[in-house]
């Protein structure tokens, strides 16, 4: 062991000509104590600073001190790594049956990056609000790939995943009872308020006409451009479905018969409510693009399907295809996103006449999932500068030709020999 003063735990090692601090806390071994690098967060290595090794040791003591306690009281003794228990944690999870499997592979990925910044073998009691609280800003500043980092919703995501396994690893007694570091935390970033974004009729018109009108060409190596854009596009414009049921659909959820498109749950995705379980109109404009779709295209069974490998499975990511039709029709790419179509059609859907009279609120609320009227006058219900009394829901460039203009003969000018209105 390197030199170490009488009056501290800290000791020092030469590792590359630099020395490093380490820390001797083996008296606390029942609770995972032992001879222990200081590493400061994000780091990978052993400070070489005096003051910052005071620090990390005593907030390691603190842990231990704490975890100790917390064992005393409530008769624990047993120690669980964070990787072990989240891996147990997952595989219950997949056993419940009760969640999908692309909710799984999100959970694990949200405690792989836990893991990855508190360490494989931190025993799950040492973990203590100050630390969650380091953790969230690093998330903050995690680069998320599209020229920015990740989001607040992104990140309270990640700590909902974190305070699931808290919540079993309590049940299972292997925190103290009321050990839970992360709903302690109450700095938690929440995400900017204001109106959410949506699509005036013209404008959902045009993105529509744009999508119905693309005609991607095959990518490099060999890949599939999705072929199915308009047919999608169309599809969460006009059943107002969020995006997890929208991708979920099957095509036995689209009765041509009685004219409905239903939301169920199923093996590709779950629904988080009784109330989820809806069924909505098949309005004409819908039932037209999904006709012909299904005709020519028919998927095996999920109603728009990816095959990443080899095997049918659910879509996960389409924002390269959207960014393409955006972009088409005067958009920037990134601009627009399909939150934005859920409250554009609870937008359309208030304006129709249902037996000659406006529709009720209710009726919307129903449609949209929701077991009352709040949410569609809270936040879904906006209203724009375009008055569009009709008896369906439908987005059609004719109605609004004057509107669009120059946009719309700009499209027009990018199309690919089709008629702008037309069912080609």
């Amino acid at each position: 062991m390197g030199r170490q003063s009488k009056k501290s735990r800290i000791y020092w090692r030469e590792r590359g000509g630099t020395s490093r601090a380490y820390a001797d806390v083996r008296d606390y071994a029942d609770v995972g104590g032992g001879r222990e690098a200081l590493v400061a967060p994000g780091e990978k290595l052993a400070t070489a600073d005096e003051t910052t090794a005071q620090v990390l040791l005593a907030r390691r003591l603190e842990q231990l001190d704490a975890a100790r306690r917390g064992r005393a009281l409530h008769g624990e003794t047993r120690q669980v790594s964070l990787a072990d228990f989240a891996a147990s944690h997952l595989v219950a999870k997949a056993e419940s049956q009760k969640f999908t499997e692309h909710w799984l592979e999100v959970t694990e990925k949200c405690l792989d990056r836990a893991i990855n910044f508190f360490g494989a073998e931190r025993d799950l009691a040492s973990i203590t609000v100050a630390d969650v609280r380091r953790w969230a800003n690093r998330l903050l500043a995690t680069p998320n790939g599209r020229k920015g980092t990740m989001s607040a919703s992104s990140v309270r995501h990640h700590l909902s995943c974190f305070s699931n396994l808290y919540k079993r690893a309590r049940a299972e007694r292997v925190v103290p009872s009321g050990y839970d570091p992360v709903g302690d935390f109450d700095e938690k970033p929440s995400p900017r308020r204001g109106e959410a974004k949506w699509l005036e009729l013209p404008d959902a018109a045009l993105l529509l006409e744009a999508a119905r009108t693309y005609r991607p060409a095959p990518g490099k190596g060999g890949w599939r451009p999705v072929p199915f854009a308009y047919e999608m596009i169309a599809t969460f414009l006009l059943t107002g479905g969020r995006e997890s049921e929208v991708l979920g659909l099957e095509v036995d959820d689209v009765s041509l018969d009685r004219g409905v498109v239903t939301f169920r749950p199923n093996k590709w995705r779950r629904l988080k409510t009784a109330t989820y379980h809806r069924s909505v109109p098949l309005w004409p404009q819908l039932r037209e693009a999904l006709e012909r779709y299904l005709a020519e295209h028919p998927p095996s069974r999920l109603l728009f399907p990816s095959y990443r490998t080899g095997e049918e499975a659910i879509l996960t990511d389409f924002r390269k295809v959207l960014d393409a039709v955006a972009v088409r029709a005067g958009w920037k790419a990134g601009e627009i996103r399909s939150k934005m179509f859920r409250h554009t059609y609870c937008a359309a859907r208030l304006q129709t006449v249902d037996q000659g009279a406006p529709v009720s609120t209710y009726t919307v609320a129903r449609e949209m999932g929701h077991g009352g009227e709040a949410m569609v006058r809270k936040v879904f219900g906006h209203l724009g500068q375009v008055r569009h009394r009709a008896e369906a829901v439908e987005y059609r460039v004719e109605q609004h030709a004057a509107k669009l203009g120059a946009r719309l003969e700009a499209l027009r000018g990018v199309g690919f020999g089709t008629t702008i209105g037309t069912t080609a």
